[in-house]
């Protein structure tokens, strides 16, 4: 596998169009190959290109389209040469945890991925008077709440724009109570009556919040099982660029306007990938020490609604769209896909994403995907 086209070269990096490969990259790269701080989601080729690849363009798409029916992995996995490459392509370009569920997330450039997820990822949750957590589906004002957590997870800060800061010493051991989640019971670890009623002048109703207890034991399901804190379900949820792009080009085809990646609310976004919805074929894979398991796709819910900026419902975008060509057969639409921890460990922005297994679309996704994509 050789490059179809060599770009000129100047001193140790290439011009901002690149070809490794068969793969097309913006921004410089190392004379070597490595993408040195590229972003290959949606490449432009040069002047010279434009005509060329315009006249493939079908073909391409119809080839891409016939992988995608058959459940099969790309090129890229089929030849040592080829994994290369795509090991140069697919890194993390953004790690996010949400310590209070429902609240807004926290960039991070590093983080220590625990059987339950990344660290103090999901670990608080805000219930009602009954023991019902609170969700954006009926609050979305809880996207405007920022929570951030210090390392050790022994201090939590509250901030709301128009409310003092608020400033948590959490007690892990204070009183139990009874708490559901999606219909299901759980026991969390009351966090007291101050910071109750923070919330519930921010939430403008009722709240508590509770943390996940030490002894918490829930099995999660899926193809890989695992465990997490007060997640969903499956502890770790990845999104890819190349699929947020397709997404946006079918709103503004439709007149809408493109809606961020926030609104899906992932612990780790990749960059790299050709093409869209690579995720769900993920079955296995590295990310810096620790390694993940397919659990299952994520059936999406009203929060993708949700404006996390302005914390308002937005309109029926991204589902309206999503419900085209991204619907599962026992339900609901998908978009990203939900992993196990196999084995904890680091991980950091910028670390290669090595894709160690793979698997075909489930859910009747695959003929769905090829369709929009012919």
């Amino acid at each position: 596998m050789t490059p179809d086209f060599q770009p000129r070269y100047q001193g140790d990096r290439f011009p901002s169009v690149t070809w490794v490969g068969p793969f097309r990259f913006h921004g410089p790269v190392d004379a070597g190959g490595a993408a040195g701080g590229a972003d290959p989601r949606r490449p432009v080729p040069t002047r010279s290109r434009r005509r060329r690849v315009r006249t493939r363009s079908a073909a391409r798409w119809a080839a891409r389209s016939a992988r995608v029916r058959s459940g099969c992995p790309p090129p890229t996995a089929f030849t040592p040469v080829a994994t290369r490459y795509l090991r140069l392509m697919a890194r993390i370009t953004e790690l996010v945890r949400y310590p209070v569920k429902g609240c807004a997330g926290t960039s991070v450039s590093r983080a220590e991925m625990t059987p339950a997820g990344i660290a103090h990822d999901r670990t608080f949750m805000v219930v009602d008077s009954r023991g019902a957590f609170r969700s954006q589906r009926v609050d979305p004002r809880m996207a405007l709440v920022r929570a951030g957590i210090d390392a050790e997870g022994t201090g939590v800060s509250l901030r709301l724009d128009g409310l003092d800061p608020f400033d948590l010493k959490v007690d892990p051991e204070g009183p139990r109570v009874d708490v559901v989640l999606h219909k299901k019971p759980f026991v969390g670890v009351d966090q007291g009556d101050e910071v109750a009623a923070w919330l519930s002048e921010a939430l403008g109703s009722a709240s508590r919040l509770v943390r996940v207890p030490r002894d918490h034991a829930r099995e999660t399901g899926g193809l890989t099982s695992g465990t997490s804190g007060f997640a969903d379900s499956t502890a770790v949820l990845m999104t890819s660029l190349a699929s947020l792009d397709l997404l946006n080009e079918r709103i503004t085809g439709a007149g809408g306007e493109a809606v961020p990646m926030n609104r899906f609310r992932p612990n780790v976004i990749v960059s790299g990938w050709s093409e869209p919805h690579t995720e769900d074929r993920v079955r296995a894979v590295r990310l810096g020490d620790a390694e993940l398991g397919y659990a299952k796709v994520c059936i999406r819910c009203a929060v993708t609604t949700v404006d996390q900026d302005r914390g308002e419902k937005d309109g029926p975008e991204p589902l309206r769209s999503l419900a085209g060509y991204r619907r599962a057969d026992s339900g609901g639409v998908a978009f990203g896909a939900k992993f196990a921890v196999t084995r904890p460990g680091t991980l950091s922005v910028g670390d290669e994403v090595d894709v160690t297994g793979w698997g075909g679309r489930e859910e009747g996704l695959g003929e769905r995907l090829a369709a929009a994509l012919a």
